[in-house]
């Protein structure tokens, strides 16, 4: 609802509306994430319900107002330092660059994360010394429902509140791949935290922001952005001489070069300047064909995991499994790429194939008919285009948006 009203207020304001190839493609991150939260989420779970049950040092009643504040500030304040570290320590960038990778600034960015971005649960953890568990979790998903909100261009400024919150004018910043916009603006509720360690920073009127990386990479499947800055720190790593070296590779910053600072020189890094934003033109029919596929896919997640608990690991590995190939198909229709349709008739095929699985599942029947037969006609369709070596455009014919 807040993806649909940010749109009515952009048209309004006459200004451009999120793309849908963009959008669906953070959509499809989002999603993405959600999936590895099945491992991640129950670790964390585990390891904090443990530190509190055998370490804690206070008993504070769950229930009192001021083990809320309490709760509410530890959160925000550790969440401050665990997004400032994703920034700062290369291997953890690798990870938490997907969320940087739009060329867009919009609430479906809020979505966009990194499969392994589950990791970062451990800097939580010294709260649970405190903290009881269902307080964590509470305030936990506060943080992150108020942070969807601010990734937008719709809202100018908050007036006086920009001076404790943090809003979308301080956020639109720390999305910068401008030099003056890189490691700024961390803060998840508050902006309070960036003032008291020197990392804030205004906008700058006169400056236009550019969005994305600073190395841009311009591609919407999503396996491959999950995956590729990866591949780099691990290069660099093997490219160091030493032991010391290749520690640095890893956690020292993405800017960071042997007998350079943590962060690497400021001369050293790379000044962005506008740029044509990466946008693959396809067919209307195309871009409905994905929007269809990608709203079933969405439904039976959502179905999938409301009875979690009902079904075995195998089968919930199965169902991620063709999750992200899904994911990863849309992402190379978007892009395009010449083997899109060879992996469209693989997946609708092995969905076909599932369905026959998942009678037990309370899904209507209606609905699981409608997925067979779309999944059967899909895959023949794209079964013909593998044969026939047809391309829904040319790459070279891209339409380039300002």
């Amino acid at each position: 609802m807040f993806i649909i009203l940010e749109n009515i207020v952009l048209w309004l304001q006459k200004r451009p509306t999120i793309r849908f190839n963009d959008g669906i493609s953070s959509l499809s991150h989002g999603l993405a994430h959600e999936c590895s939260k099945i491992v991640f989420r129950a670790v964390e779970s585990y390891c904090y319900i443990s530190i509190y049950n055998r370490f804690r040092l206070v008993d504070l009643s769950w229930d009192n107002r001021m083990t809320w504040y309490l709760a509410a500030l530890s959160m925000d304040f550790f969440y401050y330092w665990g997004h400032r570290a994703s920034h700062e320590v290369h291997i953890l960038w690798a990870q938490h660059q997907v969320h940087h990778s739009s060329e867009d600034f919009n609430t479906t960015v809020g979505l966009r994360q990194s499969v392994l971005q589950g990791f970062s649960f451990i800097f939580y953890l010294p709260m649970a010394l405190v903290i009881p568990p269902s307080l964590f979790i509470t305030h936990q998903h506060f943080n992150l429902l108020y942070q969807f909100w601010v990734h937008t261009e719709a809202v100018e400024t908050l007036g006086p509140l920009e001076y404790i919150f943090n809003t979308p004018q301080h956020h639109r910043v720390h999305h910068g791949s401008n030099i003056w916009c890189l490691d700024t603006n961390y803060g998840g509720v508050l902006i309070i935290w960036d003032r008291i360690f020197g990392t804030f920073a205004s906008d700058k009127k006169d400056e236009q922001i550019i969005y994305g990386l600073v190395v841009n990479r311009p591609f919407f499947d999503p396996l491959k952005k999950q995956t590729l800055y990866t591949n780099f720190v691990i290069r660099k790593f093997k490219d160091m001489d030493n032991w010391k070296l290749k520690l640095c590779a890893l956690f020292f910053g993405p800017s960071w070069l042997p007998g350079g600072p943590r962060l690497g020189l400021e001369k050293e890094k790379f000044k962005v300047v506008p740029r044509e934003k990466y946008d693959v033109k396809i067919p209307q029919w195309c871009n409905l064909y994905i929007l269809v596929h990608f709203c079933v896919i969405l439904y039976g997640y959502h179905k999938i995991m409301s009875l979690y608990q009902e079904l075995s690991a195998l089968f919930i590995l199965v169902s991620v499994i063709l999750i992200f190939t899904t994911l990863t198909s849309i992402g190379m229709l978007f892009d395009n790429h010449p083997y899109a349709c060879s992996l469209e008739v693989v997946r609708c095929l092995s969905l076909v194939l599932a369905i026959q699985k998942v009678q037990f599942l309370t899904f209507d029947e209606n609905f699981l008919l409608f997925m067979e037969v779309l999944f059967s006609l899909s895959g023949v369709f794209w079964f013909l285009k593998t044969v026939n070596v047809l391309q829904l455009v040319p790459y070279e014919k891209q339409e380039k948006v300002a």
